[in-house]
């Protein structure tokens, strides 16, 4: 069923519908507007929700309860789920949205212009009837001038009266009148002829095609509806296994929530270590009054029956501070200023920040000593390949980076025996050696140059030497250098070490402490233990002395069999 048949004498009506269906269109894609303004809306009221709603502190003050964690997760599963949001706004706005707007265009530059073929074709033929009815006309009133003249003509010839010349004259015109009549109707029946002729290509060829293309526009307007309804839908069905992931996310940090766990953490953060104060003795304030003579039978002698106060269980002002849940509280309680050893903190919050920082430090310890690491690896490499680059162009980096370590561990040590102060003992080096130098591992009953291994536990720890650092001058003031204070005698073995590589000292060494070794500018030395990361090398003179020298006063060379032992 076609248009172009069926239709044909609705070019008015085809008109008015093929107007309609653009209007239709251009009405639906502008509910495709509306709705991706709705999603983005609500994709930006829920990312402004989910700003307002996020932590602002830094890391250390966030909450670590489990409640807040699953809220903090959800949060971002909002956040994605938005973003999904944002995600089918867009593709609305390109894959239905935009498709329809130039699909309007198009639909609207094809129709007028099939309206323009139609409306031509239509003047055509109104032209051709013109034509026609024009010769008609002229046919009509030539033959009623011929019966006029033929008239006439009998009257004439039937008066006896008429003169001859009346009467060919008379005839004269009919003939003439006769004469236009035929070739008047000869035109006509031309053009009639004629107008038949495009009449029947107008409504039979011409309109037919016009109407077909108008239908053929009109379906693919229908089908392309088709096709945008399904994208419309398919944009949502594309972002639901996402958004059902952030669902799951969301419903995971619920079932995450421990209300066990979250008590323990209220136990940990608020935990002061202290004891809960004992029982107050009774203080008799009557002692010193005087008795009347009538009270002798029911009084106590001044010394029997009275209960002194106990000066160890006096109500003093530390003892009613460690009441401040029912009266005032300590000082440590309120806004108290930060100090470098937390002793503003409890016994309990404050072993717990100590323990943290020392975790930190030994963090950052351990990237020095990889970066040391490092550069000796490079160095090594430089010394093998001279063209790579120039070994000593390293040594100020490596000189900072041991000052870094020795840094560390001094802020590590003090640390810690700040730590065994609140745990009440006395921590030695030993006991949390992992914990500052992870790679470094000293043998049992040795204490290194540091002076922090003992066989003594109740030695103190004693503070690592600092090293001078060759690049602030040519020549370093060996008074300025900690050196250690002694060294056990480890090097009474029989077996003498094997030599690793030799030395050149850069600057004089006093050695006086126990286990160090003196050396000279210039002197070459045997090494037999390379630095352990603590700023101490031990080397061996050629007459057989061993012992300690700074890393950062020498000078190395490793054998090449050494390498990476």
């Amino acid at each position: 069923m076609t248009w172009g048949t069926e239709l044909w004498d609705q070019f008015e009506n085809l008109d008015k519908h093929t107007q309609w269906g653009i209007d239709f269109l251009e009405r639906y894609a502008k509910f495709v507007k509306e709705r991706l303004e709705i999603e983005q809306t609500y994709a930006k009221q829920l990312r402004n929700l989910v700003k307002k709603y996020c932590p602002k502190r830094s890391k250390d003050d966030e909450p670590r309860f489990s409640s807040c964690m699953s809220f903090y997760s959800i949060l971002n599963e909002l956040n994605d789920y938005a973003g999904q949001r944002e995600v089918v706004a867009e593709e609305m706005g390109h894959n239905v949205y935009g498709e329809l707007m130039r699909y309007s265009q198009d639909l609207k530059s094809e129709r007028k212009h099939h309206l323009q073929e139609g409306r031509k074709a239509q003047q055509y033929l109104d032209q051709c009837w013109k034509h026609m009815d024009n010769s008609k006309k002229k046919f009509e009133r030539e033959c009623k001038e011929a019966e006029k003249s033929q008239i006439s003509y009998d009257r004439l010839d039937n008066d006896i009266n008429a003169t001859k010349s009346e009467v060919e004259k008379a005839k004269s015109q009919l003939y003439l009148r006769t004469h236009s009549a035929d070739e008047s109707k000869n035109e006509y029946a031309a053009q009639l002829q004629n107008f038949n002729g495009e009449q029947w290509k107008h409504f039979n060829v011409a309109i037919p095609q016009i109407f077909k293309n108008l239908q053929d526009m009109d379906e693919r307007r229908t089908v392309k509806l088709g096709e945008t309804y399904r994208n419309f839908a398919e944009v949502e069905r594309r972002v639901v296994p996402i958004i059902s992931k952030c669902l799951e996310g969301m419903v995971t940090a619920a079932k995450a929530v421990d209300q066990r766990k979250d008590s323990g953490i209220v136990v940990e953060s608020f935990k002061s270590g202290f004891e809960p104060p004992g029982d107050f003795p009774f203080e008799d304030y009557s002692q010193n009054l005087s008795r009347t003579g009538s009270d002798n039978t029911i009084s106590t002698p001044k010394n029997e029956g009275v209960v002194k106060p106990d000066p160890k269980h006096s109500i003093s002002k530390a003892a009613k501070n460690k009441l401040w849940l029912f009266g005032k509280k300590p000082k440590w309680s309120v806004k108290a200023p930060s100090l470098e050893d937390f002793s503003h903190l409890p016994p309990e919050q404050r072993r717990k920040r100590l323990q943290a920082r020392i975790d930190e430090l030994s963090k950052e310890l351990q990237k020095e000593v990889d970066q040391r690491d490092a550069l000796n690896k490079m160095k090594d490499v430089y010394e093998k390949n001279p063209q790579m680059g120039d070994p000593q162009s390293l040594q100020p980096k490596i000189s900072e980076t041991m000052c870094n370590m020795e840094k560390l561990r001094s802020e590590i040590h003090k640390n810690e025996s700040w730590l065994s102060e609140v745990e009440g003992k006395v921590s030695t080096r030993g006991d949390r050696r992992p914990s500052a130098d992870v790679n470094h591992h000293t043998p049992h009953g040795r204490e290194s140059p540091e002076g922090s291994y003992t066989d003594d536990p109740s030695q103190e720890h004693r503070s690592p030497p600092h090293q001078p650092d060759p690049r602030q001058a040519h020549q370093p003031d060996p008074r300025q250098a900690h050196q250690p204070d002694e060294f056990d005698d480890e090097f009474d073995n029989d077996d003498p070490l094997p030599v690793l590589g030799h030395c050149k000292a850069l600057y004089s060494f006093d050695g006086q402490n126990e286990g160090t070794l003196l050396m000279k500018e210039d002197d070459v030395l045997y090494i037999i233990e390379e630095d352990k990361g603590d700023g101490w090398t031990r080397a061996r003179k050629q007459s057989g002395e061993e012992g300690y020298v700074p890393t950062s006063y020498v000078e190395i060379a490793m054998e090449k069999n050494s390498k990476g032992s």
